[in-house]
């Protein structure tokens, strides 16, 4: 079967999100791009994550959209996924939510500040992207502009999007942004939430980078 363990892989993490209740039923996708061969693997629409076959994931050309392989209708999201991989080598894999603290924020047309550094995960902040009907290519231009530089981003009044080197890493990528929207969610109801500085932010952004390796530090304590 072709790509069969990124098909396996997306089947995996399809389960995972529904377990760590990042979404449910159907909702929300899954893709991996393939850039050796050119294609992108994403989830098909419609079907219970628990009940997708690997030759339900659907392969699809990043370059011209067409259809290669699959024994289902793609996701309505494939080109949101598709125009990243067309146009950034640094995303190889994207998951997209309907999480409840980011649609929340995304309803209001809010970006998520640096509320809590680990906002850092997906850049300095999480802009909102405007908003379209779903399943647009108006919708993956604009969630494309409003993620810029970064790994994440709100669509207005509908959910989260995040990517990654991979989906261990877009997985992170939507766990933390989720955990980081409700703390804006709780702070704001009861106050007002103190946002930590850009230059901070792109120095939480290096020490990710460099997360789990040894680091010199040269400061006295």
């Amino acid at each position: 079967m072709l790509l069969q363990e990124i098909r396996n892989e997306i089947i995996c993490y399809g389960k995972k999100a529904v377990e760590s209740r990042l979404t449910k039923g159907t909702g929300g996708n899954l893709s991996v791009c393939d850039r050796e061969s050119g294609l992108m693997a994403i989830t098909p629409s419609g079907i219970d994550y628990f009940e997708i076959k690997p030759e339900q994931i659907v392969l699809i050309d990043v370059q011209t959209g067409k259809i290669v392989d699959g024994d289902a209708v793609p996701s309505s999201e494939c080109d949101m996924h598709r125009i990243f991989y067309k146009y950034r080598t640094d995303i190889q894999a994207m998951i997209h939510t309907h999480t409840t603290f980011a649609a929340t924020l995304s309803c209001l047309r809010q970006s998520l500040p640096a509320v809590h550094y680990l906002v850092a995960y997906a850049g300095t902040d999480v802009r909102c992207a405007e908003y379209a009907t779903y399943g647009t290519v108006r919708l993956a231009k604009n969630a494309f502009e409003a993620m810029k530089d970064r790994k994440a981003v709100l669509l207005a009044n509908h959910g989260l999007l995040a990517g990654g080197a991979n989906l261990a890493e877009a997985f992170a990528v939507t766990e933390e942004i989720e955990f980081c929207c409700e703390l804006m969610y709780r702070t704001k109801s009861i106050g007002e939430p103190v946002i930590l500085a850009e230059d901070e932010m792109k120095r939480m952004i290096v020490r990710f980078q460099n997360y789990g390796k040894r680091i010199e530090e040269h400061e006295e304590i």
